[in-house]
């Protein structure tokens, strides 16, 4: 029983709960900006570097499955056994990494922004006694007042 209670303990911290939602607005982004990446910057780049075709299926064939033959798309390239170089898929997954990576910095710039802000506030307020101090130190005036008109 002591596992459950200290795995309850464990799951209910706020980092914790904050980590999953992270993980699964990270997972959410990541698509959007897959999604991004393939259907809007790539068949442009698809269109700029010639023939229209989208830029994911881009290869060269290393060695034919048989002397002689030729491959007009990727998975034609695939299926007949072909050895190829799919630079495409590649080039694209590195895109999907940079653009990533850019939000998640932004992201991070921002997030220290906002707490160097909130520090620079911090360190203009008033240094003073606790609400709870300065009530202690009301009923001590008290006190010492009641005990001096004795």
């Amino acid at each position: 029983m002591a596992f459950w209670k200290d795995f309850k303990a464990f799951a209910m911290k706020g980092s914790v709960i904050d980590l999953a939602v992270g993980v699964i607005i990270g997972g959410a982004f990541g698509k959007i900006v897959t999604a991004l990446v393939e259907d809007i910057i790539m068949p442009l780049v698809g269109v700029i570097t010639g023939k229209g075709e989208m830029f994911v299926d881009k290869f060269v064939v290393l060695r034919p499955a048989k002397e002689g033959d030729i491959y007009h798309s990727l998975d034609e390239a695939k299926k007949a056994g072909a050895n190829i170089f799919a630079y495409g898929h590649f080039i694209q997954t590195i895109v999907d990494f940079f653009i990533i990576a850019l939000f998640i910095f932004l992201a991070i710039q921002f997030i220290a922004r906002m707490r160097a802000r909130e520090d620079a506030a911090k360190a203009a307020q008033p240094f003073g006694p606790s609400s709870t101090d300065q009530l202690l130190m009301d009923i001590r005036d008290i006190l010492q007042k009641d005990k001096q008109a004795k």
